[in-house]
């Protein structure tokens, strides 16, 4: 069998043996996946690590050390999708507590706090304005919840400086990390407390699994984090697990080829006189371009667009593209073209957090980057 991986192993490298080492009865190079659902125990009340499945898999076990090891995590929780690791880091928070989250987020998120977790209230500002936190902070206020890049916006926040601000009032912050991935970006080195994924999107890679994920530091809130994985059951199955394990093996050269590509739209995008703003950290004009090159590695495979002529124009255009495909979800290698005001944030329609009407978001797939730009020509004659 393998030795240990060497001490300061590469992403690559990681991505590829953390947590994965041959199968012992096989020699296996790939993760066995264990459908069992109960495990032959030694004793009654015997201490092992595998008893039923719920509790731990063997195969599960290898996607937590592997994608904690990633994020630089001591310890990590895999769950049945990302809301439901979303739900499980708000279940650690007292009942009543208040949480601040950004005005620019996912719309999912916004209805697990409003419709599930209503024994906590939240406020929604631009955290990258801490007068803005400041301004709706309280004294039972338990985690300011981060989104960098921002769900559809594109919008940019300063991970240190959100966790140093949340820290110094006794607060928790997390980070949504699902938009850069611990490729670009590693949340837990910024100071944030906890880091939550869609394992749906970029980390599984290829639209054909659900999961989510959880990386913490903290033992405590790992020990609560697994609770609630053993006690509410919202955890994946061993196949989901094994299709996560696999989309990481080429998570670097896939997010490599992303972000080419997307940088490449947006720059053309901009361009465009049917185009009134393309949100996208890579462009220089972009208001947190600054920041993101300081804490993120790359600028990420989404680009948001707001059309010049509004919700009509965006509609058009969703109906004409042929390449893309006009969908929900983001991360594929296929590119995908989603209209958030009616879709992915369709929860916040009548409130002020609604997507603007004019936006598009697209997730920038592993295609021709020729292919897309004149998918994306054609579709805007229709502006």
């Amino acid at each position: 069998m393998r030795g240990p991986l060497p001490e300061g192993a590469g992403f690559e490298t990681l991505a590829i043996h953390a947590g994965q080492e041959p199968d012992a009865a096989t020699g296996a190079v790939t993760v066995p996946i264990h459908t069992a659902t109960t495990f032959a125990q030694d004793t009654v009340g015997g201490d092992q690590r595998f008893h039923y499945t719920r509790t731990s898999n063997p195969t599960r076990l290898a996607l937590e050390s592997c994608l904690a090891s990633l994020e630089g995590a001591a310890h990590g929780c895999a769950f049945s999708s990302g809301i439901a690791a979303a739900d499980a880091v708000l279940r650690q928070l007292s009942p009543g507590a208040h949480v601040v989250f950004g005005a620019d987020g996912y719309g999912g998120t916004y209805r697990l706090v409003t419709q599930v977790h209503r024994h906590l209230t939240f406020d929604h500002v631009d955290l990258s304005d801490l007068a803005a936190v400041q301004s709706v902070w309280r004294d039972d206020t338990a985690a300011v919840w981060v989104e960098s890049p921002t769900n559809p916006g594109l919008a940019i926040v300063d991970i240190a400086d959100a966790a140093a601000f949340a820290h110094s009032r006794g607060a928790l912050c997390v980070v949504d990390n699902t938009f850069a991935t611990p490729y670009l970006q590693r949340p837990l080195a910024l100071g944030a407390d906890a880091v939550v994924h869609s394992t749906t999107k970029y980390l599984g890679g290829h639209s054909d699994v659900l999961g989510g994920f959880v990386a913490v530091n903290d033992s405590e809130l790992a020990e609560g984090l697994r609770t609630t994985q053993v006690a509410a059951g919202a955890v994946p199955g061993p196949f989901d697990c094994f299709l996560v394990l696999r989309g990481i093996k080429t998570l670097a050269v896939r997010m490599d080829r992303h972000c080419s590509s997307a940088q490449s739209i947006a720059e053309f995008l901009a361009q465009h006189r049917a185009v009134a703003e393309v949100s996208y950290p890579g462009l220089a004009s972009h208001r947190g371009y600054k920041i993101a090159a300081r804490q993120m590695s790359n600028f990420g495979g989404m680009v948001a667009c707001r059309l010049a002529g509004g919700r009509q124009s965006a509609l058009a255009i969703a109906a004409a593209v042929r390449v893309f495909t006009l969908g929900e979800s983001l991360g594929g290698v296929e590119s995908l073209l989603g209209y958030p005001a009616a879709m992915s944030h369709a929860p916040m329609a009548s409130t002020p957090l609604a997507a603007d009407p004019g936006l598009l978001r697209l997730s920038v797939g592993l295609e021709d980057p020729a292919d897309l730009q004149a998918d994306l020509l054609q579709a805007l004659r229709q502006a």
